[in-house]
C-alpha cells in the first residue's frame, strides 16, 4: 500500500538543520552546472569518434604496429610514435590494441556508438536510445560476439592469423567453454541470445504470451475498484491471500494444477493492487493530512498482511530445505587438512638489477642489419624491435618483390656483422607477415623462479596441471597445462638447462597442487638429479609396494614401474567405464559429489606425472621393454590422468623412436649440438642456434615459441622440499599396483615347477585355447617381456603342456582341451 508521508505541520524546523541542508546542497551544486554537462557530453562524443577511427585504422595497420606497442615501455614516446602507422598515432594504436587485440576483438566496435548515444543525450538533452538499454545491449553483445568469434577461431585452429577477430577475452572464454561444452557452445550461445531477446524486447507482450488465464476470476474485482472505505481495503487484503488458503493448498497437491494456481495469484495481485494504489493516491491528494487513527489503522492492516505472507514464506522455505537436503561433498584434502603450501619466501630473486638492452645497442644492431641487407641489394620498408630477457626480435617488412629465401640465406652474414652467437631467422613470423631476426642480448636478464611464481597468471591459473615454462620474447610468463599437452618430450645437450627445467616444472606443480591431487613417479638413472625430492615420499611420490627407494635409480626396476603404471591405467579405465565417465576430471567430480560408491571400488584418483630424466640410458639397457610401456602410456593414459615428462641428452632416432615421438605432440628443446638433433626433437631446425643457459624452443603443433627458462637453484629446491617434508604426511607413499617382473634368479638348464611364474596358469590356458605353443603369443597377449615369456614357455614344456623347441616352428600343444588342462593344474597344485 502507498503510505502517507505528510506531517501535520512542516513550518517548525530547526534553523541549524536548515543551515546543514543548505550547505549540503551547495556542495553538490557543481554537478548540476550545465557547463559541466556540456563538457562531459562533448568529451564522450569526441572519444567515440576517436575510438571508431582508431579501430578502423587497426584493421589495416594493426599487424605492423604490434611490435612497436609491445616494446613501447622500452622506448621513449617520440621514438614509438614515429614508427606507428595508426591514423591516430601512438594513443590510437594502443587503444585499439587493448580493445580489439587484448579484450573484445571486433565486438569493440559497439563501444563508440554507445559513447556517442550517451554523449548526445548529455549534450543536447535528446534521447536516441535509453542509456540503460544501450548499456545492457552493448555489455551483452561485447561478450557474446567475442565468444562466438573466439570459438570459431579456436575450432578452426587459426589462433595467430585471426586472433584479432575475437580478442584475448573472447579466445580465453572460447577455450573455457570448449572444455565445458565442446560443440555445445553454439547451443549455449543460441540459448543466451534467446533469453536476452526475451527480456530486452519483451517478447511476451509482442507475441501475446502473457494473456490472462480464465481458470480463476476474483468475484469482487469491481468492488475493489469502487470501494473507498477501510472495509473494502480489508477485503482486498483477504482476497489477495485466497490462493494461499487451505482450499488452494489442496489444489497445489495436484502437480498438474500447481502452475495454474501460481499464475492466478500473480494475475489477481496485478488486478487488485493497481486500483487499490489509485484509490489511496486519490485519498492522499484529497486529504492532505490523515488523522493519527487512520495512520494507526493502516499500519495495523499492513502488519497483518505482512505476517500472513511471512507465515506462508516460512512454510514454503521449510519444505524446500527438507526436500533439497544434500549430503556434503567429499573433500579429498581432509586427510591432510593441515597441509600448508610452500611460500615464495623459500625462493631467491636471482635478480642482477634486471639489465636491459640499451637504446644504443638497439640502434647499432638495426644499423648493422640494414647495412648487411643493403650490401646484398635487399630493400626493406621498416624494422622494429621487441626486447626479451635473452634475445631481441627485430621484425623486418621487406619491400615488394623481395624473396624471403634471399633473407633466410643471409643468416650467417648477419651473424658475422653483429658478431653475435645464435642468430635465428624466422621467415616469415606466423600471423604477422614480417620476417624476424632473433639476436642474443649482450647482457642477459636472469629470470628467477620466484618472479614468475608470484605473477597473477600463475597464481590465478585455473589449469589442471599448470607448469611454468619460462618467459617469451615479449616478457610474458608462459604457463602451460600439462593435462592438455598431454605429454612433454625434452631434449638438450649437457649443461644447457635441461635438469633445471625439470626442477622448474616439478616446483610449479608442487606450488599449485595439494598432495591428494597429484603424485610423481620419478625415474633418475643418473642417481643425482632428482634425489632432492626424496623427502616428498609421504606427500607427492608414488612407488611400487616392495620398493625401498622412492626415486627409481635402478634401470631394472624401471621396467616393473612402467608396467605397474600400465596396470594402474587399465584399472582406472575400468573405474571410468563403470562410472560412465570419459576422463579423470568427470570421474573425480562425480566422486566428490558422492555419486559413486566407494564400496564398489571407486576412489578419488590423483593425477600421476611420470618424470624420466634420461631416456637414452634406459633405451640402451632395456630397449623394447622400456619403449613398449612408454608408448602404451603415451597413447592411452591422457584421459585417466597419467602424464609423462621425458628428457634426454641425445635426441637421436634410436632413442626417440617413431612410436614414442608420434605420441608426444609437445616437444621442448634446449640447445643441441647439430641441426639433425634439432629436427629429430622439433621436426624443425633452430635448436642448434640457441644460446644456452635455459634458452629453449617449444613446439606445439606447427608453432615454435622461444622461451627463457626460469632459474631455480639446488638450495631453493632443498628449502621447498624441507618445508613440505617436515609437515605431517600420509602413512606411506602412494602405492602403485604390484607387478611381478622377470625372475633373474631362475635356474639355467633345468626348470623348477615348484617356483612357477605367477602367470603360469593364465599362460597355459591361453596356449591351450589357441592351440599354439608360441612365446610371442604369450608376450603379446599377456604384455610381457621376451625373457619372462621364454621362461614361462620353458615351464610349460616341463609341465607337459607344450612340446620341445622346433626351431622357427611353433611348439606342439600336448593338452587337447581346457578340461584336461584344469586336471593337470590341480594335480600340480596338490
Amino acid at each position: 500500500m502507498a503510505k502517507n508521508t505528510y506531517k501535520s505541520n512542516t513550518f517548525k524546523k530547526n534553523q541549524k538543520a536548515e543551515r546543514k541542508s543548505r550547505n549540503f546542497n551547495f556542495n553538490f551544486a557543481f554537478f548540476k552546472d550545465r557547463r559541466l554537462h556540456l563538457t562531459v557530453g562533448f568529451f564522450l562524443l569526441t572519444t567515440s569518434l576517436f575510438l571508431f577511427t582508431a579501430f578502423v585504422s587497426y584493421l589495416f595497420t594493426g599487424k605492423s604496429d604490434m611490435s612497436v606497442i609491445q616494446a613501447a615501455a622500452e622506448m621513449d614516446v617520440k621514438a614509438s610514435g614515429a614508427e606507428i602507422e595508426n591514423w591516430l598515432g601512438l594513443l590510437g594504436a594502443q587503444a585499439s590494441y587493448l580493445f580489439i587485440f587484448k579484450w573484445f576483438g571486433l565486438a569493440s566496435f559497439l563501444i563508440p556508438p554507445f559513447l556517442f548515444i550517451l554523449g548526445y543525450h548529455i549534450t543536447f538533452k535528446k534521447v536516441i536510445m535509453s542509456a540503460a538499454s544501450a548499456f545492457s545491449f552493448v555489455a551483452f553483445f561485447l561478450f557474446w560476439i567475442s565468444l562466438l568469434l573466439g570459438f570459431m577461431v579456436f575450432e578452426a585452429g587459426e589462433t595467430n592469423a585471426f586472433s584479432f577477430l575475437c580478442g584475448g577475452i573472447g579466445y580465453e572464454l572460447a577455450v573455457l567453454f570448449d572444455s565445458l561444452f565442446g560443440w555445445g557452445t553454439y547451443l549455449v550461445l543460441i540459448f543466451s541470445l534467446l533469453v536476452f531477446s526475451i527480456f530486452y524486447f519483451d517478447i511476451t507482450s509482442l507475441l501475446s504470451f502473457n494473456q490472462k488465464d480464465d481458470v480463476y476470476i476474483p468475484s469482487d474485482e469491481t468492488e475493489v475498484a469502487d470501494s473507498q472505505d477501510d472495509e473494502s481495503e480489508t477485503q482486498n487484503t483477504s482476497e489477495d491471500q485466497k490462493p494461499y488458503s487451505k482450499e488452494s493448498e489442496e489444489e497445489v497437491e495436484d502437480e498438474s494444477n500447481s502452475w495454474t494456481v501460481k499464475t492466478v495469484d500473480k494475475q489477481e495481485k496485478k488486478e487488485q493492487v493497481k486500483p487499490t494504489l489509485e484509490m489511496e493516491v486519490e485519498n492522499t491528494l484529497s486529504n492532505a493530512v490523515l488523522s493519527e487513527d487512520d495512520i494507526k489503522e493502516q499500519a495495523d492492516s499492513e502488519k497483518e498482511e505482512a505476517e500472513q505472507e511471512s507465515d506462508f514464506a516460512v512454510e514454503e522455505s521449510d519444505f524446500k530445505e527438507k526436500s533439497a537436503t544434500k549430503v556434503e561433498n567429499y573433500d579429498p584434502t581432509l586427510d591432510l587438512s593441515s597441509y600448508k603450501y610452500p611460500t615464495l619466501d623459500l625462493l631467491e630473486d636471482h635478480d642482477s638489477g634486471k639489465v636491459k638492452v640499451t637504446q644504443e645497442e638497439l640502434e647499432q644492431n638495426k644499423d648493422k642489419i640494414l647495412e648487411t641487407l643493403t650490401n646484398f641489394k635487399i630493400k626493406i620498408q621498416s624494422i622494429k624491435a621487441t626486447i626479451g630477457p635473452t634475445v631481441t626480435l627485430y621484425e623486418i617488412v621487406p619491400e615488394a618483390g623481395v624473396k624471403i629465401s634471399k633473407i633466410k640465406n643471409l643468416e650467417d652474414d648477419i651473424a658475422l656483422s653483429l658478431a653475435a652467437l645464435g642468430i635465428r631467422i624466422i621467415a616469415p613470423i606466423p600471423g604477422k607477415g614480417t620476417i624476424g631476426i632473433e639476436v642474443p642480448n649482450k647482457n642477459r636478464e636472469m629470470v628467477s623462479m620466484k618472479s614468475v611464481l608470484a605473477t597473477d597468471k600463475f597464481m590465478r591459473s585455473d589449469k589442471e596441471l599448470p607448469v611454468i615454462l619460462g618467459k617469451t620474447i615479449s616478457n610474458e610468463v608462459f604457463v602451460a597445462d600439462l593435462a592438455k599437452m598431454p605429454h612433454l618430450l625434452m631434449a638438450g645437450a649437457t649443461g644447457q638447462g635441461k635438469s633445471v627445467g625439470l626442477n622448474v616444472m616439478l616446483a610449479s606443480l608442487i606450488y599449485k597442487k595439494h598432495p591428494s591431487q597429484l603424485k610423481f613417479v620419478l625415474v633418475d638413472p643418473k642417481k643425482v638429479e632428482l634425489t632432492l625430492f626424496n623427502k616428498l615420499e609421504r606427500h607427492f611420490l608414488a612407488k611400487l609396494p616392495d620398493s625401498e627407494e622412492p626415486i627409481i635409480t635402478d634401470t631394472k626396476k624401471v621396467v616393473n614401474t612402467l608396467n605397474s603404471l600400465c596396470i594402474e591405467m587399465d584399472n582406472r579405465y575400468d573405474l571410468l567405464k563403470d562410472a560412465g565417465c570419459r576422463n579423470l576430471k568427470e570421474y573425480n567430480n562425480k566422486f566428490v559429489s558422492r555419486k559413486l560408491n566407494p564400496e564398489k571400488g571407486h576412489r578419488f584418483l590423483p593425477y600421476i606425472v611420470l618424470v624420466i630424466d634420461e631416456l637414452a640410458d634406459l633405451m640402451m639397457t632395456a630397449g623394447k621393454e622400456v619403449e613398449t610401456p612408454i608408448a602404451r602410456l603415451a597413447q592411452l593414459a591422457r584421459a585417466i590422468g597419467i602424464h609423462l615428462i621425458i628428457a634426454t641428452q641425445r635426441p637421436s632416432v634410436n632413442v626417440i623412436t617413431g612410436i614414442i615421438k608420434a605420441n608426444f605432440p609437445a616437444r621442448l628443446s634446449f640447445r643441441v649440438t647439430s641441426k639433425i638433433d634439432s629436427r629429430t626433437i622439433l621436426d624443425a631446425g633452430g635448436a642448434e642456434q640457441l644460446v644456452g643457459q635455459g634458452d629453449m624452443l617449444l613446439s606445439q603443433g606447427s608453432d615454435l615459441i622461444r622461451l627463457q627458462c626460469p632459474f631455480i637453484d639446488t638450495p631453493e629446491i632443498d628449502d621447498v622440499v624441507e618445508y613440505i617434508g617436515n609437515q605431517r604426511g600420509y602413512e606411506m607413499a602412494y602405492q602403485l599396483p604390484e607387478f611381478s617382473g622377470d625372475d633373474d634368479n631362475s635356474k639355467v638348464g633345468e626348470v623348477d615347477l615348484s617356483d612357477r611364474d605367477a602367470l603360469f596358469d593364465e599362460a597355459a590356458r591361453l596356449i591351450v585355447m589357441h592351440q599354439q605353443g608360441s612365446t610371442s603369443l604369450i608376450q603379446r597377449k599377456l604384455k610381457l617381456g621376451y625373457n619372462r615369456a621364454g621362461r614361462i614357455i620353458d615351464q610349460l614344456e616341463a609341465a607337459g603342456v607344450v612340446g620341445a623347441f622346433e626351431g622357427s616352428k611353433a611348439r606342439e600343444v600336448l593338452i587337447p582341451d581346457e578340461m584336461s588342462l584344469e586336471q593337470l593344474l590341480n594335480n600340480m597344485d596338490n
